[in-house]
């Protein structure tokens, strides 16, 4: 039975757990961070510095997309570049990709048993899977539900997603595999929520929770924090990606600042900052983006507020680590409420930074 999250007790699901590389995923282990690179594979000197940067930014994994031979069989290379860094094959149709990646060191497996051919190619994948102890992602989503169960006609309901997934989970679990994680993402926050409610009650393995084709930026935000927050307090989901129409930094960013809003991330830094109004008289804006951008490049775990109101600013920020409230070309930093000192606005940002360091 699965135990709903309480915010008391912070409990989450048990589920299943598996080995991604060096880390757990599942059980009762931290929720882990996971974005795509948005590079080709064969691109082996760009895409292992992007597994990098987002790594160093709080990404746990790595997705990377297999089109061709070239991209299956660079791997093993990427993998001396990235460390321990857990890299997962985005595998479709091919099943002869998949062995080449895992030949190269991958640690997981995307596919969906029912799309890479017949029942021998399918047992060569979960055969190599089980020599090397990797799991297999089977990935179900709006726009790839099985031809058997989805006819092109009908509507896709949250009942679609889990039948489609129930039906790559037999092959898996016919041929004795049960290292399994699952998605089952819609484009729709309402279908996917109910999709992945569903799948806790049908399934013990761990998921990984998203909203599919969620948009750019400013929109993609929005739609993946409606549909995976209410999951997440639930107690539901192992592993999340927020997919933006961006640079996968920006997803690692987005994932890092869900999970520590929702209390499930400790280790990143809380940034507060107040909105603009007409008693603001200083660069507010581009002070806060720019201290925020410090904060979280160097994974600084403490709290940090900019206010635009030198009256106000100490008072309702008085909780924060450290602070700057400004006003009328002045900024007055104060820590636990108390100031310090006073700044000119342009050299707030480097005396602030200064004082993060102390921190």
């Amino acid at each position: 039975m699965r135990l709903p999250y309480n915010m008391a007790m912070n409990q989450r699901e048990q589920t299943r757990s598996v080995k991604l590389g060096s880390k757990t995923l599942g059980g009762s282990n931290n929720i882990l961070i996971q974005s795509m690179c948005s590079i080709k594979t064969s691109k082996v000197e760009e895409v292992s510095a992007q597994i990098l940067r987002c790594a160093a930014l709080g990404a746990d994994a790595m997705r990377l997309s297999v089109l061709d031979e070239e991209d299956a069989r660079s791997f093993g290379a990427i993998k001396e570049k990235v460390g321990d860094v857990p890299l997962i094959a985005d595998i479709h149709f091919r099943h002869d990709f998949a062995l080449m990646a895992l030949q190269g060191g991958v640690d997981a497996i995307r596919i969906n048993p029912g799309n890479i051919g017949d029942i021998d190619k399918i047992k060569q994948v979960v055969e190599a899977c089980k020599a090397r102890s990797v799991p297999i992602r089977i990935g179900v989503n709006s726009g790839s539900i099985d031809k058997s169960i989805y006819y092109g006609k009908q509507m896709i309901t949250a009942a679609t997603l889990v039948a489609s997934a129930k039906k790559h989970v037999d092959i898996l679990e016919s041929l004795g595999f049960h290292d399994i994680v699952l998605s089952l993402k819609g484009s729709d926050v309402r279908q996917t929520i109910e999709a992945y409610r569903l799948a806790a009650e049908t399934f013990p393995y761990p998921l990984h929770l998203g909203i599919t084709e969620a948009g750019p930026k400013d929109i993609g935000l929005l739609r993946s924090a409606a549909g995976l927050a209410p999951l997440l307090l639930d107690g539901i989901g192992d592993t999340i990606r927020i997919s933006l129409s961006d640079e996968p930094e920006e997803e690692v960013k987005a994932c890092c600042r869900l999970l520590h809003d929702l209390g499930l991330k400790e280790d990143y830094p809380t940034f507060i900052s107040c909105p603009t109004c007409g008693r603001t008289a200083v660069n507010l804006v581009p002070t806060a983006k720019a201290i925020q951008k410090y904060l979280e490049e160097h994974r600084i775990n403490k709290t940090v507020a900019i206010m635009g109101c030198i009256v106000n600013g100490p008072g309702e920020a008085r909780h924060a680590d450290l602070g700057a409230a400004g006003g009328n070309g002045v900024w007055a930093i104060f820590k636990k409420g108390e100031v310090i000192r006073n700044v000119p606005d342009e050299l707030v940002v480097e005396e602030l930074i200064k004082e993060i360091d102390k921190l």
